[in-house]
């Protein structure tokens, strides 16, 4: 793995890397695992310590095979579509982070997994939080990159700001205006969050600009943004008991969260090492991916 590490992060310098949705090995398998809420569509595949990948908005799950394929020579690799998104159900409710992390819990039962690393990306991050401080003896270790945690440090700031308009857009005229026009909305999402709009390919978009176009999917994750006024309050009662205790490795992008994401990690968890990609937005496994993986494996080696 340290030689893999090694050539990974030589490559970086050479390689911004940017390139179509990529398959997920022969190795992994996908499940659809019920839990109390939803059923979850998950690849998992090898064996070894678990890893847990969560995404966020404008992804599903399948933004992780570039580092799912390395990790799944000595990990056991788990990989779902969060609750509504992606191939998993999209009930009606549950789209709070405090039961999406009850949810994926669920999700390691059903696996057999007590414990294990986790990575995570905006929303991701979320329900990350919400899994690590009310479990926080299953996860030993946390990557989270690049996005804000609903109720904690800038989120008053940021949630306020004009670039965070989509955080309100939502209800029914709002679902029309977007219904066949789901390329053009996330294009808003990754021509603005980026560094190099070029950096997200056309064969990228197309791939979520289709699977956000399926029955419901828009609506889910606008169920999703509308939780997070009921997350910050969430978030504030987890870290009324507490601050998070396992190593985190806090990545902010360059042209997004930079060094913010390990300074607000600070406050909701006592062991934290900063980490900026250079050169990218928001979208660092799509814009910066072999710098990112890099960074993942090096953290989780």
């Amino acid at each position: 793995m340290q030689r893999l590490i090694s050539g990974l992060l030589a490559l970086c310098a050479l390689a911004p890397a940017n390139a179509a949705v990529e398959s997920f090995p022969p190795a992994f398998r996908t499940l659809e695992i019920k839990t109390d809420s939803a059923t979850l569509h998950v690849r998992v595949g090898g064996e070894g310590p678990a890893v847990v990948l969560l995404h966020g908005f404008g992804d599903t799950g399948d933004m992780w095979a570039p580092v799912a394929k390395v990790l799944v020579r000595d990990h056991t690799v788990i990989v779902p579509d969060l609750h509504g998104m992606g191939l998993s159900t999209r009930p009606e409710s549950g789209y709070d982070k405090k039961s999406q992390g009850v949810e994926i819990s669920r999700a390691m039962d059903a696996l057999k997994v007590r414990s294990a690393d986790l990575v995570t990306h905006d929303i991701g991050n979320m329900v990350g939080y919400a899994l690590a401080a009310q479990f926080p003896d299953r996860i030993t270790r946390w990557v989270i990159m690049d996005a804000p945690l609903p109720g904690i440090g800038h989120w008053e700031e940021i949630s306020h700001s004009p670039n965070t308009w989509h955080f309100y857009f939502r209800g029914p005229d709002v679902e029309r205006l977007v219904a066949g026009r789901e390329r053009i909305y996330l294009d808003r999402f990754y021509n603005e969050l980026s560094d190099d709009p070029h950096g997200i390919d056309e064969a990228t978009r197309v791939h979520y600009a289709q699977l956000y176009a399926r029955p419901g999917a828009m609506h889910a994750a606008f169920n999703q943004f509308a939780a997070f006024s009921q997350d910050a309050i969430d978030n504030q009662a987890f870290l009324a008991k507490g601050k998070l205790t396992m190593p985190v490795l806090a990545i902010g992008a360059e042209k997004s969260f930079g060094t913010v994401m390990a300074a607000d990690m600070r406050l909701v968890a006592t062991n934290v090492t900063g980490r900026v990609i250079e050169h990218s937005g928001h979208w660092l496994m799509e814009e910066q991916r072999d710098a990112t993986v890099a960074a993942i494996l090096q953290f989780l080696k």
